[in-house]
């Protein structure tokens, strides 16, 4: 599953990957430290995310609850691939090629790409 969300509509949807079902005032709530949105703008947010498939909703007496549909994980793997194409050709190399000169790397971190790299040899 593809769906394309927005920053604005990341910050709604890790909401509801922390906790679900919500209604939008949960979510207006939930935001409040991070977002100074009012109830028309997250309802705004909550209808786009209806619309491209990535909640679902069901009414419940005079309000509305929401659920994700979309995962965590197909955002991040979706997310993550689109940059990876967009700034590095899909190519992983070049990327961690960049992040080791741009970007000081502990000890543990180069240790964690080690194994990453061995484990992912292992399974070739």
């Amino acid at each position: 599953m593809t769906i394309t969300i927005s920053e604005a509509e990341s910050a709604v949807m890790k909401i509801f990957w922390d906790k679900n079902p919500l209604s939008c005032s949960d979510v207006v709530t939930a935001l409040a430290d991070e977002q100074d949105w009012q109830e028309p703008t997250v309802k705004t947010f909550l209808n786009r995310l209806l619309k491209k498939g990535a909640l679902r909703s069901e009414k419940d007496g005079r309000r509305f609850l929401y659920w994700p549909v979309l995962t965590r994980e197909q955002w991040l793997s979706s997310e993550s691939d689109s940059m990876l194409k967009r700034l590095f050709g899909g190519q992983l190399a070049p990327f961690v090629a960049h992040f080791g000169a741009h970007k000081k790397l502990s000890k543990k971190e180069v240790a964690e790409l080690k194994a990453l790299i061995d484990r992912m040899s292992d399974e070739q």
